[in-house]
């Protein structure tokens, strides 16, 4: 399979998408180092950038154009997050860079949504729409890549800015699967030890 890809004069060339130099089991990180592809960094940026597809999965299926904006700027983010983590840690590469102000965004969302939500006193089902159960998904799949990027740090540098943003973005997808529920006028469904 081909791509496009343009040059500084805007002429086109075609470039392999497959390099079959992962064919032994190995992959680069950005700075050149080879490593396995089972390595716990590709595992965690793997599942970066796997909660960036379910994202887009979310973005899909509502309709609210503020929120499709604000899962947008989240994507782009978990770019920079993939970016970061993907890099050579015994390099001193150049990533772009994850600021404060990105966690006080995810935090100011989390507010406003927040202020339209009956208090919880009860543990709720995943369910209720497409829409919700999606943010539900994009909410465990963000847990998983958290408990990833802190195992990760345990063994290599990782920026707490990192481990930070992904921590508030879980807690989001689970604010936004309740707000949906409350914009669509579905019923938060309580857990029950036993339904039957």
């Amino acid at each position: 399979m081909d791509r496009f890809i343009f040059d500084d004069e805007s002429k086109f060339f075609f470039v392999k998408i497959y390099t079959k130099t992962g064919d032994d089991g190995t992959t680069s990180l950005f700075g050149g180092k080879r490593v396995g592809k089972d390595d716990l960094r590709i595992d965690t940026y793997g599942t970066v950038d796997e909660l960036n597809s379910f994202i887009g999965v979310l973005h899909s299926s509502i309709a609210q154009q503020e929120t499709k904006l604000f899962l947008l700027n989240v994507q782009s983010r978990l770019f920079t997050v993939g970016s970061n983590l993907a890099s050579d840690p015994d390099k001193e590469m150049i990533t772009p860079d994850l600021t404060e102000i990105d966690i006080l965004v995810i935090e100011s969302e989390i507010d406003r949504m927040d202020n339209f939500l009956a208090p919880l006193t009860q543990f709720i089902m995943p369910s209720g729409s497409a829409s919700i159960s999606n943010a539900h998904v994009c909410r465990t799949v963000c847990r998983r890549a958290e408990r990833l990027t802190i195992a990760l740090s345990r063994t290599s540098v990782v920026e707490l800015l990192i481990i930070q943003y992904i921590n508030r973005l879980s807690d989001y997808f689970f604010v936004l699967a309740r707000y949906l529920a409350y914009e669509q006028g579905v019923a938060e469904i309580p857990w029950q030890p036993k339904l039957l």
